[in-house]
């Protein structure tokens, strides 16, 4: 599509941008690769928004994968994050972004060294962190020590706010709602969702109607029914599970004048920011290519667009770096 795109409207000198968001993080990674080393299109930038390429690191069902604790590490800030912004820290610091540095430098020493030495952990070094991460992200020390220090995603928006018979979200923790069953070990819906989906289908099935003249007699489908056994997830040599990195870094590689663009809400627990930072800092790229990437993390959730004081942040910035490609180009 893109090559026939440029083609009809004459726009092969022109400026080229990929935008992707969430799953698009995924695929964005991918088509800069092809197009750059299969179709001979040089891209400008990519922008990335809620960035996820490597599926491991997923916080929702890490039990599943023993023995790989990153999902739980890179997961904190997050957690962190929305425990802060509920005020559900023993002691509340002031402002958000000073705490979270300190967070994420516990994730990735302490936290994470006590998670490699598995049964080695001795007791007193296990109630040691326990009680630290109760000081970052407020759940209880004895609940902490019964989940073995590993808290997955849906237990925590189960029991962060439990004395408050509250769910938190997870696309946007910063939502809340009762939880659907108050026995459940863990979150069974998105209050976050369930709060703004019938806005945005309603709107876009106006708007495809009304504006686009399209889809008479149709039904939008805001997500499709299409199950894991469907869909092939295989991708390169990795038969584990989709990571795309060395996507991304083939196309910066070959295309040493591309830039980058990482944007992320510190309230996302479905694709969290420090997880992006991770796959960014790890990219099998050469350490020179590191300064293409820029960062700009903002005080929402998934789609930060939902908070109006975020929507014009992520505009602004995303004009700029476009804007700063060309002076680059120059």
């Amino acid at each position: 599509f893109i090559l026939r795109f440029i083609t009809k409207y004459n726009r092969w000198n022109s400026p080229k941008f990929i935008f992707g968001e969430s799953y698009g993080t995924t695929r964005s990674a991918v088509v800069a690769d092809i197009l750059q080393n299969q179709k001979s299109i040089d891209l400008n930038g990519v922008i990335l928004l809620s960035q996820i390429f490597n599926f491991t690191t997923d916080i929702d069902s890490p039990a599943g994968n023993p023995g790989v604790d990153l999902p739980y590490v890179l997961a904190l800030p997050t957690y962190a994050a929305t425990a802060w912004y509920h005020k559900k820290l023993p002691q509340q610091p002031p402002a958000l972004e000073p705490f979270l540095k300190d967070v994420e430098d516990f994730a990735m020493g302490p936290y994470s060294h006590a998670l490699a030495l598995g049964t080695d952990l001795t007791a007193a070094e296990k109630q040691s962190v326990a009680e630290k991460l109760h000081e970052y992200v407020g759940l209880p020390v004895a609940y902490l020590l019964k989940a073995n220090l590993r808290v997955n995603g849906g237990e925590f928006e189960k029991t962060l706010l439990d004395d408050q018979d509250l769910t938190t979200g997870r696309l946007d923790t910063r939502y809340s709602g009762p939880p659907l069953n108050p026995l459940s070990e863990g979150a069974e819906y998105d209050p976050q969702s369930s709060a703004i989906s019938s806005a945005y289908v309603s709107l876009f099935n106006d708007y495809v109607r009304r504006d686009l003249k399209y889809g008479e007699g149709q039904t939008y489908l805001p997500l499709a029914p299409i199950s894991e056994a469907q869909w092939n997830f295989k991708h390169h040599p990795n038969s584990i599970s989709v990571n795309v990195a060395a996507d991304l870094a083939e196309a910066m590689k070959t295309n040493p004048r591309l830039k980058i663009m990482v944007n992320g809400g510190y309230y996302d627990l479905a694709t969290p920011f420090f997880a992006a930072l991770y796959e960014e800092k790890h990219l099998p790229i050469p350490q020179s290519l590191a300064k293409n990437i820029e960062y700009a993390w903002y005080e929402a959730g998934h789609m930060v667009y939902v908070r109006d004081e975020s929507l014009k942040q992520l505009h602004d910035r995303v004009a700029a770096f476009i804007k700063s490609t060309q002076s680059d180009a120059k």
